[in-house]
């Protein structure tokens, strides 16, 4: 893990709510550069609307999202009140923090290729040909060159979730959120993501990583936060978590039901 005077991300009390539900209650986090935190917890407990939130595809109710020590998401009146960003600023912001889903989100009609150079094309307003070289660039980073002429409906889940870690790194950011990057792969598919996501840490990219996926928490996280109902229970390192929270009942009964 890399160290920094100032954290690349800082949450301070985020608190975000669906009517009367809290999903997120008042989150603290700071991630320096170069660190993988993994997130657990059971569902429903706010672990893909924190992640959404930190990205600004959720906006919160209350709390401060600090990106490089600026605030991202809102402005402030001379009276301190905040409003909403604009529309660029927010979408500058999603290009420095990718993101991926469950569920790929690829663009059917676009090829592989052409699905990773969308974001430079259209986003980042990149030339034809930079934005080519950038997408193939990537694919080859996740071991997928040869399927940059094929359609996504083509492509086994595990490819197509590599695909979609791809068309997050052709933005080049500078923090990878991945929220259950596995759940919807069969088995034997996991292996090839977790293989690329691997390699982006030994290459020292900053991640926020939600997972069922244990064995992969121990191997890979700077740090485990075990979140529920919209709280951060307990954190680690991953041989302290693991060591010393199966005390806590909550987490020993989420834990013995998953491993």
């Amino acid at each position: 893990m890399k160290t920094a005077n100032q954290p690349l991300l800082s949450l301070k009390g985020i608190t975000k709510r669906f009517g009367a539900l809290t999903a997120v209650d008042g989150v603290d986090l700071d991630v320096c550069p170069g660190e993988i935190v993994v997130i657990i917890g059971p569902s429903g407990s706010g672990k893909s609307t924190l992640l959404r939130s930190i990205n600004f595809l959720e906006e919160i109710e209350d709390g401060t999202i600090l990106f490089e020590g600026d605030e991202v998401g809102y402005l402030r009146n001379k009276h301190g009140r905040r409003h909403l960003d604009t529309p660029h600023r927010i979408c500058a912001l999603r290009s420095e923090i990718g993101m991926v889903f469950q569920h790929f989100n690829l663009f059917p009609h676009m090829t592989v290729l052409g699905n990773v150079m969308e974001g430079p094309l259209t986003v980042q307003k990149k030339s034809s040909g930079e934005a080519r070289e950038r997408a193939l660039d990537m694919l080859a980073k996740v071991g997928l060159s040869d399927k940059r002429d094929v359609y996504p409906a083509t492509l086994s889940g595990g490819q197509k979730q590599r695909v979609a870690i791809a068309r997050a790194l052709a933005m080049r950011p500078k923090l990878m959120l991945f929220d259950e990057p596995t759940s919807a792969l069969d088995p034997e598919l996991i292996g090839e993501v977790f293989d690329t996501i691997r390699a982006l840490g030994k290459e020292g990219m900053t991640m926020i990583i939600v997972t069922h996926q244990m064995g992969f928490a121990k191997e890979m996280a700077d740090r485990v936060i075990f979140m529920e109902a919209g709280s951060f229970v307990a954190q680690g390192t991953p041989e302290d978590f693991f060591a010393n929270q199966m005390e806590n009942e909550r987490i020993q009964s989420f834990l013995t039901r998953i491993l």
